[in-house]
């Protein structure tokens, strides 16, 4: 698999076979050629860090390896006063489990609301404490405690420590990893990405996320959005027709949820 480690290492190896060259045998490289392995290195960094599929910096859960039709719905950025309470009403009237990947702040206030996600039968998982828009350039040390805050609060509210971990946007580098490690996390992503938060057309939303539907896909939404809660209960009648059942996301992947 293409990851940071290897891509550094043909990043490494063409420069000192470029050294070689010039210096050793002298063959005069032009100054030029020594932009080549940066320029392959640079857009594949920038899409192993903004693809959490890749796997680039660090391994996550983006779907179960399975051929059994289940799949799961996981939502980000909540809990919110204005849609999570209408998502976990639709949620209960159709039962179905969830995940729920929350952010730190967003539980002062609604601490009754994260409870309740957890007594209807879903998952808590940490989308970090902040969400801050630079929270990728940040130390690691100062990553971890911004989600172990993300933990306390939880902690507080609900007795549940999590163990699933979903970075905000989705980006990867060398020092969430790290954090991740340090944190005994377990990191989660998705493989199919709704693009709710931009999406104006519901029509157009549901199709994006139907025919990207394949056994053990993560689906990734968001209880900020009334566009998701709108047409949620239209979403999972449509998987259901599709024969596919919705479970648990700790469930379907097989791993323990919380500490």
């Amino acid at each position: 698999m293409l990851n940071n480690r290897v891509v550094n290492i043909i990043a490494t190896i063409s420069l000192l076979v470029l050294l070689f060259l010039d210096k050793v045998m002298a063959y005069g490289i032009s100054f030029w050629w020594y932009g080549v392995p940066l320029l392959i290195f640079l857009p594949v960094t920038v899409y192993g860090a903004m693809n959490i599929e890749s796997g680039f910096f660090l391994k996550a859960f983006c779907e179960a390896n399975t051929t059994e039709k289940v799949v799961a719905l996981s939502f980000d950025d909540g809990p919110q006063e204005a849609f999570t309470p209408q998502i976990l009403d639709i949620l209960h009237r159709e039962q179905v489990p969830a995940a729920f990947f929350c952010i730190g702040k967003n539980i002062r206030g609604n601490e009754r609301l994260l409870k309740r996600i957890y007594e209807e039968g879903h998952i808590i998982g940490n989308h970090t404490y902040s969400h801050h828009f630079w929270f990728d350039m940040k130390l690691s040390g100062n990553m971890l405690k911004d989600m172990q805050e993300m933990d306390a609060l939880t902690v507080d509210a609900t007795g549940l420590h999590p163990r699933l971990f979903r970075p905000p946007y989705g980006v990867t580098n060398p020092n969430l990893a790290r954090a991740v490690k340090a944190g005994n996390y377990l990191p989660v992503g998705w493989n199919i990405r709704s693009l709710d938060t931009v999406a104006k057309d519901e029509t157009a939303l549901l199709h994006r996320i139907m025919q990207q539907l394949k056994p053990g896909a993560v689906i990734l939404l968001h209880d900020t959005c009334k566009i998701t809660a709108d047409i949620l209960p239209q979403l999972i009648h449509a998987i259901r027709e599709k024969g596919y059942r919705l479970e648990r996301i700790d469930k379907m992947l097989n791993v323990r949820a919380y500490v």
